[in-house]
Formats: C-alpha cells, structure tokens, sequence
C-alpha cells in the first residue's frame, strides 16, 4: 500500500478516523492530532492511502513526524490522550505546589510530560 499525495474531496473506498499523541525529544512540545486516512485504489487496482488532518491532505504522521513547535524530526508517538492527561497531572501538580493560582501561558517542556509516560513497577 503506498501514500498519495493531492487534494482531499476525491471518493474515497473506505475513510478511517484516528488519533496520535507527539512528544518531541528535541524541545519537549507535545501535541495531539486526529486524521482521517482515505483508502484509495489506483486504476490498476493497487490500494494506496491519503493522511487528511483538518481538511488537508499531509504526509503519513507515521513515516517522519516533524515537531511543530522546532521542526524537529525526533518525535515519540503516542496512543491519543497521552498529551492531554500528561497536561492534565502536570497541571494538577502545579496548582497543589503553587496554591490554586492559575498560571497562564505555560510552555510544556518534555521534563513537564515525562513523569506521566514511566511505568508503574
């Protein structure tokens, strides 16, 4: 099966929706994305997929993920909700440490998402 590139809008044979979750080794960003990925085949019959994220056609999240916070290409993917509950407890964290103040414009480095993703032993 191979990636086709091109405008999302043909008719697709069968659309499945999914979900990642990214965490970039390099500056720590993580993020969450959800894609549509259209089952396609070609005139000669071999089946090929389209990756479409917010109504446009990108490249396979898969292949080489690229940070979108420093275009980095080393990128840790995820099951989808790892990002938001490692936002969530980080979040909860800082509240009990600093006494329910609200702190706006956090930047989440990977230091902030690590303690979520270590196993329970």
């Amino acid at each position: 099966m191979t990636e086709i590139a091109g405008r999302a809008g043909h008719r697709a044979d069968g659309v499945v929706r999914e979900s990642y979750s990214f965490a970039c080794m390099r500056c720590g960003y993580g993020w969450e994305q959800s894609y549509e990925i259209e089952h396609h085949k070609d005139t000669d019959g071999h089946e090929a997929v389209r990756y479409v994220a917010d109504g446009r056609v990108v490249p396979s999240p898969l292949s080489r993920p690229t940070c979108l916070n420093c275009d980095g290409h080393v990128v840790r993917i995820m099951r989808p909700g790892r990002v938001t509950s490692a936002r969530s407890a980080a979040h909860r964290k800082h509240r009990e440490h600093h006494g329910h103040r609200e702190h706006h414009g956090h930047h989440w480095r990977l230091s902030d998402l690590l303690p979520s993703f270590r196993r329970a032993d």
